[in-house]
């Protein structure tokens, strides 16, 4: 029996507990789920560069790797990328104890801190003046190392890989070379959770992608048939066919597209100097005239999508970039002590004038580059594909019903596409750090600048040097401060960095700008002061 019963007010107060903690909780589990499951973190930069190289663009909660994985696959298939791990496929590491590589950022996205790219990955070179010279890298300048097409090969073969399994994975995060140090719960959540959603991710990648394995596919039984799609290289990206498969399930077969439009790829651009350029006519096509939806639609290529893109993040990379001035070469490459230095930098300012500077533009007196239109009318204007001549591949590649598709994007949000549209050509651009851009014409199948100043096809089958090499190697980032660009005969690089470049191959001809009023009928001396000159763009 109970002696001492509550009185009336102590069982009012004891329902008014219940009612409020009924009340609490509820409200304390769906903070709890809306700071751990629904708010996403990232890692702040206070510098710009910083955030250039590293900060979050919205890339990782959709197409993002969980940093434990990331890490543990360059473990688990050291047989394949070797012991510099993911700097195989010319992603940049600071130093030797850089967590991640130079354009790949983090965010934690469902209680699960992710890592996917962002725009420096394509956009950060380097050089080296000698062969023992340390890599410099140059901001904004197009990533002459990376292999991105190998990447993603390798990220299609792992999620169908037997060996790419929970035990495997989580055996590897929890070595130490990852110390993951995943304690029970962790490895529960990596083994039912995490495991299967990546996998599922790099098979869903693997159909989105299916044109790269059937590469050469000749049907039959009723399959469809498929073009041969060849590798891009270092230093080049196919822009839009993977753009078509990921982002509107374009039919990538061969009924739906040529073998001419599948194998498009170009040289990542630079992107320094986005003022002046606004208002030009952007990509190597020439599709848009936005620097702000050029910006956009790259994002979509790093793995960004409409609902998750960061656009505080990418204002404040367009903010940055709006104004960098291009790279100096480096002093190595002028030897100003040359008593015919002068003579020749001014005769090569004077043929740059007469044939360079109306679709370019050029420096003013105050040693300033000038991207004036009024000034230079061909500035940022497309030229046709008839009159420039180059490769038709990435021009054929963007089609009308891709624009089309492109202005439907980011609808309902205040910077939908509305810029997009197919051109007749190729656009031109300003040559500011030129230098630092090679290799040269849109698809880089020309390795140096003095190269392009000779023929695509050879005159005298006796003297093959002086037309454009038809076949020479990509991948190295030493300079040759002679003729301007990076070297193409190997020299000084590591055997699996270079890539053979054959210009016979769909989509990388070294034809076009050629003839008299691109200067290749030149004689060699001014040929030689013209490249003097542009090393000083």
């Amino acid at each position: 029996m109970n002696y001492d019963p509550p009185t009336p007010v102590e069982r009012v107060l004891a329902r008014t507990r219940w009612i409020r903690f009924l009340v609490v909780l509820p409200l304390l589990l769906l903070a709890v789920y809306y700071l751990v499951f629904v708010r996403q973190y990232t890692v702040a930069y206070a510098d710009d560069r910083e955030h250039f190289k590293y900060g979050s663009i919205g890339s990782e909660p959709n197409n993002g790797i969980p940093i434990l994985v990331f890490k543990a696959l360059a473990v688990m298939y050291r047989d394949e990328l070797g012991p510099t791990g993911y700097r195989r496929f010319g992603l940049l590491y600071e130093t030797e104890q850089s967590e991640l590589p130079v354009g790949m950022s983090r965010r934690i996205v469902t209680g699960i801190e992710r890592v996917w790219l962002n725009c420096a990955v394509c956009h950060v070179g380097t050089y080296r003046i000698n062969t023992a010279d340390k890599p410099t890298l140059i901001l904004g300048a197009p990533s002459n190392n990376l292999r991105l097409y190998d990447l993603l090969r390798f990220f299609l073969k792992v999620g169908a890989d037997p060996k790419f399994n929970a035990d495997n994975l989580i055996a590897a995060i929890n070595g130490p070379e990852v110390g993951g140090h995943l304690n029970f719960i962790d490895r529960a959540i990596y083994r039912y959770i995490v495991f299967p959603r990546v996998q599922a991710a790099f098979l869903h990648l693997s159909q989105q992608f299916a044109f790269l394995g059937r590469q050469g596919d000749g049907g039959g039984n009723g399959r469809p048939a498929y073009h041969p799609y060849y590798d891009w290289g270092p230093g080049r990206v196919d822009t839009f066919n993977p753009y078509k498969a990921t982002q509107f399930n374009f039919p990538m077969d061969a009924s739906h597209i040529s073998l001419i439009e599948l194998n498009g790829s170009s040289d990542f651009p630079s992107i320094w100097a986005q003022h002046p350029r606004d208002g030009m006519h952007l990509h190597w096509d020439g599709n848009n005239t936005s620097v702000d939806e050029r910006n956009l639609s790259a994002a979509l290529g790093a793995g960004v999508t409409p609902v998750s893109v960061d656009i505080d993040a990418i204002k404040r990379v367009r903010a940055w970039i709006w104004e960098l001035p291009p790279p100096e070469i480096p002093p190595a490459a002028i030897d100003r002590s040359d008593r015919d230095y002068e003579r020749r930098l001014n005769r090569g300012r004077e043929l740059f004038a007469e044939y360079c500077a109306g679709c370019h533009g050029m420096k003013d007196q105050t040693g300033a580059y000038s991207y004036d239109t009024n000034r230079f009318p061909r500035l940022g204007q497309v030229e046709s594909l008839k009159q420039i001549g180059t490769d038709s591949g990435r021009w054929r590649s963007y089609t009308q019903d891709f624009a089309a598709a492109q202005n439907t994007l980011y609808a309902g949000y205040p910077w939908r596409f509305s810029h997009f549209t197919k051109t007749a050509g190729y656009a031109n651009q300003p040559l500011d750090g030129i230098w630092a851009r090679s290799p040269y014409l849109h698809n880089g199948s020309v390795p140096t600048l003095r190269d392009l100043l000779d023929p695509a096809r050879c005159t005298d089958p006796l003297k093959p040097v002086d037309c454009r090499p038809p076949k020479w190697s990509r991948g190295s980032d030493l300079l040759d401060l002679k003729k301007v660009g990076y070297r193409s005969d190997g020299y000084g690089a590591a055997p699996e960095r270079l890539f053979l470049y054959d210009t016979s191959m769909p989509g990388n001809s070294n034809s076009g700008h050629d003839g008299e009023a691109y200067g290749t009928a030149l004689g060699r001396e001014d040929k030689d002061a013209l490249v003097e000159y542009m090393k000083t763009l």
